[in-house]
């Protein structure tokens, strides 16, 4: 996960260059060359695409305190897309914001039971919300930001006999926190891009499997984010 988000900051790093053919606005009577900093402030709205890794690991209950082989963790992985929506107020440097994001999700897991070989033990999330605050600091029309809040994921666990016959299959909602940083660069007064990395941490007790347990899960997600950007009043900015 930390090679892919270090590779989407590459991409992103390009961005600077794809900008200089951008015309740039300049205020009257002022030369072309002194383009005016770029205003984080106002609405934007997005898509994201990435990738995710999830870790859950099963805690108590009677499945596992009668076959205690099948306690440990599970592991899914795959890709997710969907979009942002968000405010922003900026002061000299500072940028404060909040931003809703929503994406759907295919990351899939399987591992074989240890205690009732063959029988095979699968673990995916469908979706994954988030719901945070933001602080940022920008450079012109480079902002570097931290994120933290509130995190949703939706769940499928199930269980199937070595001749495919599905054992149990559960679902859940899980809420927990959500941890994050990223950066973002204007292209134009209306555009951004950017890359962002999130860590969510989300726990959950009572969830049958087929029996109550409790679940812990971590989920690490990376994203390349397009935003459009409007002022105060929902205007476009250009």
């Amino acid at each position: 996960m930390r090679k892919m988000f270090l590779t989407m900051v590459g991409w992103v790093a390009t961005a600077p260059a794809l900008a200089v053919d951008l015309p740039q606005r300049s205020s009257a009577g002022a030369p072309a060359s002194a383009a005016p900093a770029y205003d984080w402030s106002g609405f934007y709205l997005g898509l994201d695409v990435g990738g995710a890794s999830s870790r859950e690991c099963l805690t108590g209950g009677a499945d596992i305190a009668a076959f205690p082989n099948r306690a440990g963790c599970r592991h899914a992985t795959g890709g997710l897309a969907g979009g942002q929506f968000g405010a922003r107020w900026q002061s000299a440097n500072w940028v404060l914001g909040v931003e809703g994001q929503g994406d759907l999700a295919r990351l899939n897991g399987s591992t074989v039971s240890l205690a009732l070989t063959p029988d095979t033990d699968q673990n995916s999330i469908d979706a994954i919300g988030l719901l945070t605050g933001q602080v940022g600091y920008a450079v012109s029309h480079i902002l570097f930001y931290a994120k933290g809040g509130a995190a949703v994921t939706e769940n499928k666990n199930s269980q199937f006999a070595g001749s495919g016959t599905v054992v149990y299959q559960t679902s859940d909602t899980r809420w927990g926190g959500a941890v994050g940083t990223g950066v973002e660069i204007g292209l134009a007064p209306d555009w951004s891009v950017a890359a962002e990395y999130d860590h969510l941490f989300i726990g959950k007790p009572g969830v049958t499997v087929p029996s109550s347990t409790s679940i812990g899960q971590a989920v690490d997600v990376g994203t390349i984010r397009v935003n459009y950007h409007f002022d105060g009043l929902g205007r476009p900015k250009s």
